[in-house]
C-alpha cells in the first residue's frame, strides 16, 4: 500500500464524522480543559474541602465511570453511537450544576459532581471510537481517530490555558470557570446529537463467537493498562522526579506538559499516517520498546544531578511523547479491527476499561516506587513496558496458527464493520462517508 503525508482536510473532516461533529469535539474540549485540570483546585479552594477527602471523591469517579463501561458497550452494540457520545458530554452538564450549587465544606454533592463528570469522561473515549469505526474504514479511521485526539489534545491545551490566565481571580474565576465548563458541555451534547448517526446492529455469525470479543484480545487489554501509564508520565512522574528529586523549578515540568501537548498537537496525525506501511500490532510494539527506552532515558537523566539533569529529563520527554503517539495511533485502531462486528461496542468498552484502570493506578504505582530510587521507579517501567510489548507480538503468533482465516491478525484485507449500514436521519442530511463498502486496501493490523 502506497503511504502519503498528503492528508486532506475535508476527507478527514468527513471520517472524524462531519463539520458539526468537530465542532462538537472541539467545544467539549474546550470545556474539559476549562475544569478538569483543576477539579482538585476548586474542592479545595472554593468548596473548602480537604485535600485528601477531595481526592477520594474524585478517585471513586473514576471508579464509578468505569463500573458503567459494560453498559456503555452494550448501548453501542445495539446500534446507538452519536447519542451516546452526546449523552456522555450531557451527563456532566448535572456535575458542573452540583459543582456551582454546592455549599462550602460539603463533601457529598462534591462527590456526586465529581460523579457524573467520571462517567461522562469514561464513557466518551468508546463512544467516539465506535461512531469513527462507522463512518470510516481501513486506514482512513485510524487517521480519523488520530485527527480526534489531536483535535482534543488541542482544545484542552487551549481550554487549561485560558484557565491558568483566569486563576488571577480566585475563586469567583474558578465558579465562572465551573459556568462556562457547563455550557460547552451542553453545546457540545447538542452538536452530537444532530449529527443523528445510527448503525445497523450486527447479527452474530453462525458458529461464530458468542458473547465475548476474540480470545487473543487478552494479553493485549491486559498490555494496554502497562501502556496506559505513558499517559501520566508527563504530569506525574516527571513533576515528581524533576521538583523533588532533581529540586528544579516548577517551570521545567510545565514545559515538559506544554511541550507534550505540542507534539502530541502536531504530530499525531503526521506520524499516524506515516507509520500506516506496517501493521497496526507491530506499531503498538514498537510503541512499548520506544517508551521503554524512554524511561531508561530518564534513569539515565537522573544521574546527572541538579544542573542538566532538569534539560536531560525534558530532552528524553520528546522520545517519551514520540511512544505516546505511537500507541496512540496504533493501540484503538486495532482494536477497531480485530473486535467481531457484533461486539464493536462491548469490545471498545473494555478496551477503554483497561485504559481507565492503568491510569487510575498508575498515581499510586509510580509514587509508590519512587522513594525507592530512580532505578527502582524507571527500571520497572521499562521492563513492564518491554513483557507487554512482547505479549503483544506474541499474542500475534499464536492467533496466525490457531486461525487460518484470519490472516496477518486481523489485517486481512478486509474491514470487519464495513458492511455495517448507518443512517443518518437528520432531515437533509448526506452521508458522511457515500461508500461504506468492504475495504480492500487495508492491508495491515
Amino acid at each position: 500500500m502506497t503511504t502519503t503525508l498528503k492528508i486532506r482536510l475535508g476527507a478527514l473532516v468527513r471520517a472524524c464524522g462531519g463539520s458539526r461533529y468537530a465542532v462538537a469535539l472541539l467545544v467539549d474540549a474546550l470545556g474539559t480543559g476549562l475544569l478538569r485540570p483543576f477539579l482538585l483546585l476548586y474542592g479545595v479552594t472554593v468548596l473548602r474541602l480537604s485535600a485528601p477527602a477531595t481526592g477520594i471523591a474524585m478517585t471513586a469517579a473514576i471508579v464509578a465511570g468505569l463500573v458503567c463501561m459494560p453498559a456503555v458497550g452494550r448501548w453501542l452494540d445495539r446500534g446507538a453511537r452519536s447519542t451516546v457520545v452526546a449523552c456522555s458530554m450531557l451527563v456532566r452538564v448535572p456535575g458542573v450544576v452540583l459543582l456551582l450549587a454546592t455549599p462550602a465544606g460539603h463533601l457529598w454533592p462534591f462527590a456526586a459532581a465529581a460523579l457524573f463528570l467520571g462517567v461522562g469522561n469514561q464513557a466518551w473515549p468508546a463512544a467516539h471510537a465506535a461512531l469513527v469505526a462507522t463512518v470510516a474504514h481501513g486506514r482512513e479511521r485510524d487517521t480519523a481517530l488520530a485527527a480526534g485526539r489531536a483535535l482534543r489534545n488541542a482544545g484542552m491545551g487551549a481550554g487549561a490555558l485560558l484557565a491558568t490566565v483566569c486563576l488571577a481571580g480566585g475563586t469567583t474565576a474558578l465558579q465562572a470557570l465551573a459556568a462556562v465548563t457547563g455550557l460547552a458541555y451542553l453545546a457540545a451534547a447538542g452538536l452530537a446529537w444532530s449529527v443523528r448517526l445510527r448503525a445497523r446492529p450486527a447479527t452474530t455469525p453462525a458458529g461464530g463467537p458468542g458473547g465475548e470479543p476474540a480470545g487473543r484480545m487478552r494479553a493485549l487489554l491486559a498490555a494496554n493498562v502497562l501502556y496506559a501509564f505513558c499517559l501520566n508520565v508527563p504530569e506525574i512522574a516527571l513533576p515528581l522526579v524533576l521538583v523533588t528529586q532533581l529540586h528544579a523549578s516548577p517551570v521545567w515540568p510545565a514545559a515538559v506538559f506544554t511541550a507534550n501537548t505540542v507534539l502530541v498537537v502536531t504530530l499525531q496525525v503526521p506520524v499516524t499516517v506515516l507509520m500506516s506501511r506496517f501493521s497496526r500490532r507491530a506499531v503498538l510494539a514498537l510503541a512499548g520498546v520506544v517508551l521503554a527506552v524512554s524511561y531508561l532515558g530518564f534513569l539515565a537523566a537522573t544521574t546527572l544531578g541538579h544542573g542538566w539533569g532538569a534539560p536531560a529529563v525534558a530532552a528524553v520527554s520528546v522520545l517519551c511523547t514520540l511512544g505516546e503517539i505511537l500507541y496512540a495511533g496504533s493501540a484503538t485502531a486495532l482494536v477497531t479491527v480485530l473486535a467481531p462486528a457484533h461486539l464493536l461496542g462491548r469490545t471498545l468498552a473494555r478496551f477503554e476499561l483497561s485504559t481507565g484502570f492503568g491510569l487510575a493506578i498508575s498515581p499510586a504505582v509510580i509514587t509508590g516506587l519512587a522513594p525507592y530510587g530512580p532505578a527502582t521507579l524507571w527500571g520497572s517501567l521499562a521492563a513492564a513496558t518491554v513483557l507487554s510489548a512482547g505479549a503483544i507480538t506474541t499474542e500475534k503468533d499464536r492467533g496466525t496458527r490457531h486461525d487460518r482465516h484470519d490472516r496477518h491478525d486481523g489485517d486481512d484485507g478486509h474491514d470487519r464493520h464495513g458492511h455495517q449500514e448507518s443512517h443518518i436521519r437528520a432531515a437533509g442530511a448526506r452521508p458522511l462517508v457515500p461508500d461504506q463498502r468492504r475495504d480492500s486496501v487495508d492491508s495491515h493490523a
